[in-house]
């Protein structure tokens, strides 16, 4: 929990109200003067501010205006002995969110501070998926109203508040990197780095060396130091992506880091402490690469204490919609294409379509459909999508018409094949009265390939 900032120039009144207020469960930071005030709202984020009107080194009016100026969303409350109607009007002008004399009621400040605190956990109820705070924050906006979404995006407010190592789980393209920036930027580690590493995109003998880093003599050509992206990410947050493609020597640096919070550079002999909150995405099942021996089960069982799933496109219904017009104004925007829209054709087609590429693929198509553009409207024409599924005269009778075309083309065709293949080999099995060497004459592949074919494809013996 965030603390709270009580400034007050008296130490003895500061001294019962921070007492009275840490007995309520809040945390308290203190400042004596305005100036110290405003330097710490600067630098540190609080729940809330409790200042007092009359202080040296400025007023309370001028660490409202401070505060709001640094984040607007800030509750502030003023004290005062000199209470009057026309400070309270002022104050309540410049944004202050109440008002109170004293001497304090500490009953009436606590329920007051508790009002002002409950009101912050409202406004950031839903901040994951709001533009205002994407703007304030610099990462990129989360757009959706589905019920899918929205459980996703309450996931993120719990485990943001902790350090807890969080699993994002989805298909490519769906936005797991968002997801990972939200939780960072909604912890308490928001002021410090968060640091991004594709683990897929590194060939596997520099994952090491650009995750932990190198001391100088390393290997030839090391004639410096390197500080790895875990390093980096002190105090911060490190975004392991694809994370069930880290080599598995990797893994078990990586397992001791999360254990022990310490590592040793590539050619190091020293420790290196760190304070990195480490946040997993993958798109792979890692239950299978476990039982495959490609992923130690020690080091899943540690990352998956969260596991988060972040939905597909296709089952999110109508955000399709919203995504779209929302990269329909950026893209209009950025193309110099005002005034561009949707037809209700092409509306139609984004709804139909299954999106296998998910959010990335909706986005590059409506970029597409903005440059390709002629008119004021982007027809079906413009989004160049692919047909869902051919037509039934154009399906192979041995594929049928329950067959899944679902997914990327590599995994669409790897089905149809092993569909075909499976269809053929049965057919010529049948033929041959299920003798065996006969069937692979026929089919001309080998004995031993088509009892491989028979076991892989579970064809009935």
């Amino acid at each position: 929990m965030e603390p709270l900032l009580l400034v007050e120039d008296k130490a003895e009144l500061r001294g019962v109200l921070r007492k009275a207020l840490e007995r309520a469960g809040w945390k308290v930071e203190e400042a004596a003067d305005a100036s110290v005030a405003i330097e710490k709202a600067r630098h540190m984020r609080y729940l809330l501010v409790l200042s007092d009107l009359k202080l040296p080194g400025g007023s309370g009016l001028d660490v409202l205006r401070q505060v709001k100026d640094a984040d607007p969303d800030i509750p502030v409350i003023l004290m005062t002995a000199y209470g009057s109607v026309e400070e309270a009007v002022t104050a309540m002008k410049e944004g202050a969110f109440d008002f109170i004399q004293k001497p304090v009621d500490l009953d009436h400040l606590k329920l007051l501070v508790a009002r002002a605190a409950r009101q912050q956990d409202l406004l950031r109820e839903n901040l994951v998926l709001r533009e205002e705070y994407a703007a304030r924050y610099g990462f990129p906006r989360i757009v959706g109203e589905h019920a899918a979404i929205k459980a996703a995006g309450q996931q993120v407010q719990k485990v943001a508040a902790t350090d807890t190592t969080v699993l994002l789980l989805g298909e490519s393209g769906t936005g797991k990197e968002l997801f990972a920036r939200a939780i960072h930027h909604l912890s308490r580690r928001r002021e410090q780095p968060f640091i991004a590493l594709n683990c897929a995109a590194i060939p596997e003998g520099l994952v090491e060396n650009e995750l932990f880093g190198h001391e100088k003599g390393a290997y030839t050509g090391a004639g410096a130091r390197k500080i790895g992206k875990m390093e980096l990410a002190h105090h911060g947050t490190l975004f392991l992506d694809e994370i069930g493609e880290l080599p598995l020597m990797t893994q078990a640096k990586l397992l001791r880091v999360l254990e022990e919070r310490r590592f040793e550079r590539v050619g190091g002999t020293q420790a290196v402490d760190v304070d990195t909150r480490i946040l997993c995405a993958t798109n792979k099942n890692l239950d299978a690469a476990v039982a495959g021996k490609t992923f130690r089960e020690d080091l899943y069982f540690r990352i998956a204490a969260v596991p988060l799933t972040v939905p597909p496109l296709r089952d999110r219904g109508d955000d399709v919609l919203l995504l779209a017009a929302h990269f329909l104004e950026r893209y209009s925007r950025e193309l110099s294409k005002p005034g561009l829209k949707f037809s209700e054709a092409a509306r139609d087609r984004m709804l139909a379509y299954a999106w296998p590429g998910n959010i990335r693929e909706l986005q590059n198509a409506v970029e597409r459909a903005v440059i390709l553009s002629d008119d004021a409207a982007i027809e079906p024409k413009d989004l160049r999508l692919p047909a869902a599924r051919p037509e039934p005269g154009d399906v192979p009778a041995a594929v049928g018409e329950e067959f899944s075309w679902e997914g990327t083309l590599e995994e669409v065709v790897q089905r149809a094949t092993t569909r075909v293949e499976r269809s053929k080999i049965e057919a010529v099995l049948r033929t041959c009265k299920w003798n065996k060497t006969r069937a692979a004459e026929q089919l001309g592949i080998s004995y031993k390939t088509l009892l491989n074919k028979i076991r892989e494809l579970e064809i009935p013996d």
